[in-house]
């Protein structure tokens, strides 16, 4: 399958990531193709080469809840492990994506307080010493406000040059992202270190902020300029001779039903039969399968018959879970037989 070893994703079936509505998009549009309608090689949704799509899950944590820097401000550190792709991949296309959801709050509540959140992401060049000032290692990438407002807000923003460098080692230091309200004046509010009481004079609302890189990228030796084929409805028959036999794969027989998300199985079918002399051109035979069956019927006992086998195979999409928890979408080559003959 392309994977150094069989996924075990580490959450619970609770704890993981719950599958983006794109990805779904993107899966339910591969799966009702039809000959011709798709490149499996490439994401039309993003306009790029590929056929592995994941969103990589953030991994930074929360300085405190507030930056040492500003006492109304919200800092989160992000960190995407980019070793998740293979080094045989290549990147197409990292976009960052950062969502800020506020509680439930009513409308007078919205109207009291600040109307707005600003936004700077910062790109961590170097580790911090212990006593050294982090800001001395960081590069501003976007500053930009963020309405508040009932439900989600979403930044966009591409990352593809940077992602690419975090390939190598030492050399992914992550992101900040640093929130402050609009119109709060700092030195207005009392100072607030983790583990004190809340300040006399409450702070303006900020978000929970939640991110992700949407990595596209492309594994070559997986890829090939093959349209993908609708799906073949084999007839049922009880005949000897070398045909494609119907067969259902269901991955939570086989005990992969832990890792991989859609499909739950699907219509693999297999080769199977005799390749009688004289062969028939109904049996999609080589040149070579012919005259190995003329001198089979000549010498049975040192020459055996040709092979039923696939010729034409179509592949499918995959939703799973990586040893990470993150979401994967995948296009696997040579994943149904479709016909067979004798080789």
């Amino acid at each position: 399958m392309g994977l150094p070893e069989r996924p075990r994703p580490a959450g619970g079936l609770r704890g993981r990531p719950h599958v983006p509505s794109e990805l779904w998009r993107m899966f339910r549009r591969s799966e009702g193709s039809r000959a011709g309608d798709s490149d499996p090689c490439s994401v039309s949704e993003n306009r790029v080469r590929g056929n592995i799509v994941r969103y990589v899950q953030d991994q930074g944590s929360l300085v405190s809840g507030r930056s040492s820097s500003c006492q109304v401000c919200l800092e989160k550190r992000l960190f995407f492990n980019m070793s998740v792709l293979q080094p045989v991949e290549l990147l197409s296309l990292a976009r960052l994506e950062i969502t800020f959801l506020w509680e439930p709050l009513s409308s007078a509540a919205l109207l009291q307080g600040s109307r707005a959140v600003s936004v700077s992401l910062y790109k961590v060049t170097r580790a911090t010493l212990k006593e050294g000032d982090p800001r001395a290692n960081r590069r501003l990438l976007l500053s930009q406000s963020v309405p508040l407002q009932l439900g989600p807000s979403t930044v966009t923003l591409d990352l593809t040059s940077m992602a690419e460098s975090w390939r190598k080692p030492s050399h992914n230091y992550g992101l900040v992202v640093e929130l402050l309200p609009f119109g709060a004046d700092p030195n207005e509010l009392l100072p607030f270190h983790p583990g004190s009481s809340l300040p006399s004079k409450p702070a303006p609302t900020l978000p929970v902020v939640r991110a992700w890189l949407v990595a596209v990228s492309l594994n070559p030796q997986q890829c090939r300029s093959r349209q993908r084929r609708s799906a073949v409805r084999l007839p049922v028959t009880l005949s000897n001779v070398c045909k494609a036999r119907r067969l259902y794969i269901d991955f939570k027989d086989v005990g992969w039903q832990d890792w991989i998300i859609a499909p739950q199985g699907y219509m693999a079918n297999y080769c199977h039969g005799e390749c009688p002399f004289p062969i028939s051109e109904s049996l999609n035979s080589t040149n070579h399968a012919i005259l190995q069956t003329l001198v089979h019927s000549l010498d049975p006992q040192d020459t055996p018959q040709p092979c039923c086998v696939p010729i034409r195979l179509s592949p499918i999409s995959m939703l799973y879970y990586d040893n990470n928890d993150n979401v994967v979408l995948r296009h696997y080559q040579d994943m149904v037989v479709d016909e067979c003959g004798c080789r």
